[in-house]
């Protein structure tokens, strides 16, 4: 294996910890106006605003919440029962999402419940968390398909342009995991095994570059053909996909245990870096690099860290240095070149993300490019974490 960025620093003990102390007081001050709001999926000229419980990006915010609960009870007793008290209102806001079925009609049930309710329930054993959690994985597995072994993304169960799996989908199976273990019950855990299995082998391509989405066929289930929603063109790399596909396979490896995704983690990870700018920080699809005229996606470098850090977990240790170096080496760019370090610059951590950039090959909207993305923060935050302590995984 290629050993790339070999000169490029690596973030220090110190940078860790000061990172962590900003972010933690810069959820703080966010409490008054996001504890019975949350922060919209990006921001606006650096500044979120306040939104109701409804789109796919809010278990971001509440998972600051509890990594700032995590980092200030060390510490600060008062500070950490503020932060637990405002965990708690959001967790009564998710439990009520569910319950109303608000905008859950989609596959990102783990990025919502997650880092929100799961987290809660394992920091305070909260009670309205595991209901509210388990309720989640039940809307997941609605979305099963067992003729293809997938769960649908988006849009109406039987609409042919929308019968497909998207990449990101690998974050949100934990939650599955974590009910049957809950619950006693295989049935969520069998269901999370067949999707992986069912995109692994579909969204990687030969080169381990990676499909956003994949169809397949409605009738047979058989696979049809991949395209991109969110990246440049159908055949590029999309930025983050590319570190959903880093961090996915890890959690793969976690929960199934099989060998050959330490090999596919270890191909796809090459190819992300392989096609990094020189700071390490990509742009937003990785069809571009330095010269190219084109907006950064920090949020993809803190995905792909915290991807690395959890698979050097299971690795040899000479590979699982090599990767626990490259995450420090891009949270070393991403604090020094792209971190909020000023709460009058802006009310969230990390600039320089991209949301939905268009382009003349996709269809998405145009939106939070060289913003703050909410969970740029939120894997930023945690990456972080997982560099200052033995972290319990709230996926």
């Amino acid at each position: 294996m290629e050993i790339l960025f070999a000169d490029m620093p690596a973030i220090a003990e110190e940078e860790i910890s000061e990172a962590l102390r900003f972010c933690a007081e810069q959820v703080e001050r966010n409490l008054p106006e996001f504890t019975d709001k949350f922060q919209k999926a990006y921001s606006e000229g650096g500044f979120y605003q306040p939104t109701e419980n409804r789109d796919w990006t809010t278990g971001f915010w509440t998972g600051e919440i509890w990594l700032s609960y995590e980092y200030r009870r060390e510490s600060d007793a008062a500070a950490a029962e503020r932060l637990k008290a405002a965990g708690e209102v959001q967790i009564d806001s998710f439990l009520h999402r569910i319950d109303n079925k608000i905008e859950v009609d989609h596959h990102d049930m783990g990025f919502l419940y997650s880092p929100s309710c799961v987290a809660g329930y394992k920091l305070t054993g909260s009670k309205k968390g595991r209901e509210a959690a388990i309720k989640a994985a039940d809307q997941l597995i609605a979305r099963f398909h067992p003729v293809g072994a997938f769960i649908q993304a988006w849009g109406p169960m039987d609409a042919p342009e929308n019968h497909r799996l998207i990449i990101d989908c690998l974050l949100n199976l934990p939650l599955l995991y974590w009910a049957s273990e809950e619950t006693g019950d295989a049935k969520y855990r069998d269901i999370a095994e067949k999707h992986i299995h069912t995109a692994i082998k579909n969204v990687i391509r030969e080169d381990y570059s990676t499909w956003h989405t994949f169809f397949f066929d409605m009738e047979t289930g058989a696979p049809d053909h991949g395209a991109t929603c969110q990246g440049y063109r159908d055949g590029s790399a999309w930025a983050r996909g590319q570190a959903w596909g880093i961090y996915g396979s890890a959690l793969a490896y976690k929960y199934t245990k099989r060998a050959e995704y330490i090999d596919i983690f270890k191909n796809v990870a090459q190819y992300y870096l392989a096609h990094l700018p020189k700071d390490m920080v990509p742009f937003w699809d990785l069809e571009f690099t330095d010269g190219d005229d084109q907006p950064r996606d920090s949020s993809s470098a803190s995905i792909a860290a915290c991807g690395m850090l959890e698979m050097a977990k299971y690795m040899e240790p000479a590979d699982a240095e090599i990767y626990r170096k490259y995450a420090r080496q891009m949270l070393k760019s991403v604090y020094d070149g792209y971190a909020v370090k000023d709460a009058k610059e802006s009310n969230g951590l990390v600039l320089h993300s991209t949301y939905s950039n268009h382009s003349p090959y996709n269809t998405c909207n145009h939106c939070g490019v060289d913003e703050c993305n909410i969970w740029g923060d939120y894997f930023y935050m945690e990456a972080l974490t997982r560099l200052h302590k033995d972290w319990e995984l709230y996926w």
